[in-house]
């Protein structure tokens, strides 16, 4: 089994970070992470002073993938997320979507286990492990972990979790995987700045797509398929992303723009991923069960 270790972690996507393994495309691999904080906060007494804010939203990699060439798709599939039993969240000044309104830092220890997030006593919150942080390296300037952008990246989308087929571009020669950010649980938005954060361990299959040109990144669900941007004001990634299924279902169906936004205005969903992060993350969501009529598949 191919296997990254929390060792090899990056603070940047770039084209000129050196792979830490090749693997042949097809190749299952293991990417242990760290949580957002690169596992810096061990107790809810650890002081923001102690942190090292250069060392956030670390991703483990990056993997090059024999065969992936420039134009290429990288099509991740996520067989398995499997997670820490200590999960944390921080709130404070400056963070988040009422930042403004708080005026001290607080480290929140959640425990994770029987399938719950220990929020308090009395409150106990269902687990829905995803991936914060995953992307290949875009074709031009480094890009911080932080930030998504066309090349994947902090999109925060719930819906990259097991079972999920992540669709990525391949900028550079390899593409030069990397994940990290794990949540345990996180709401639609994100909007304390953070989840259940936490460590634990990926495994993904990643295969390589050649000849389509489909508006990326994108997702597929058993059930669902979607299209995803970011962009630095809400209103624009939303608009971004509808324009991107409809160009997917013009492309692969052939039907007419008047017709893709007409269905879409009837069976899609604009639906937000995070609002925190430089850049706004919106996914498009279309049922397979439509698509499937359309003769769309991925």
């Amino acid at each position: 089994m191919n296997r990254v270790s929390k060792d090899h972690v990056i603070y940047a996507m770039s084209k000129d970070n050196q792979p830490v393994i090749t693997v042949e495309a097809g190749s299952q691999v293991v990417f242990e992470t760290c949580d957002c904080f690169e596992d810096q906060i061990k107790t809810a007494n650890t002081h923001f002073s102690e942190l090292d804010w250069n060392r956030i939203n670390p991703a483990t990699g990056p993997v090059f993938v024999k065969g992936a060439e420039r134009g290429d798709i990288l099509a991740v599939r996520i067989d398995k997320i499997d997670h820490n039993s200590q999960a944390v969240m921080v709130t404070g000044p400056n963070m988040g979507v009422i930042g403004d309104q708080l005026g001290e830092n607080v480290v929140r220890i959640i425990p994770v286990q029987g399938g719950k997030a220990q929020f308090s006593k009395e409150i106990e919150v269902p687990l829905n492990p995803m991936i914060g942080v995953i992307g290949t390296a875009p074709a031009g300037e480094a890009i911080s972990c932080g930030t998504p952008d066309l090349h994947g990246g902090n999109m925060d989308c719930k819906l990259i979790k097991e079972g999920s087929t992540l669709f990525l571009p391949v900028n550079v020669a390899g593409a030069l995987f990397a994940l990290g950010d794990l949540h345990a649980a996180m709401g639609d938005g994100e909007v304390a700045v953070c989840g259940a954060e936490i460590a634990g361990e990926v495994t993904v299959t990643l295969s390589v797509i050649k000849d389509k040109k489909w508006p990326l990144p994108m997702i597929e669900t058993d059930t669902h398929v979607y299209t995803l941007a970011s962009e630095v004001q809400l209103d624009d990634a939303a608009s971004t992303a509808t324009r991107n299924m409809v160009n997917l279902l013009e492309q692969e169906s052939g039907i007419s723009k008047h017709e893709a936004i007409a269905l879409m205005s009837l069976v899609g969903n604009i639906q937000v991923c995070q609002v925190v992060d430089p850049k706004k993350t919106i996914r498009f969501e279309m049922p397979k069960s439509i698509l499937s009529k359309l003769k769309v598949s991925l």
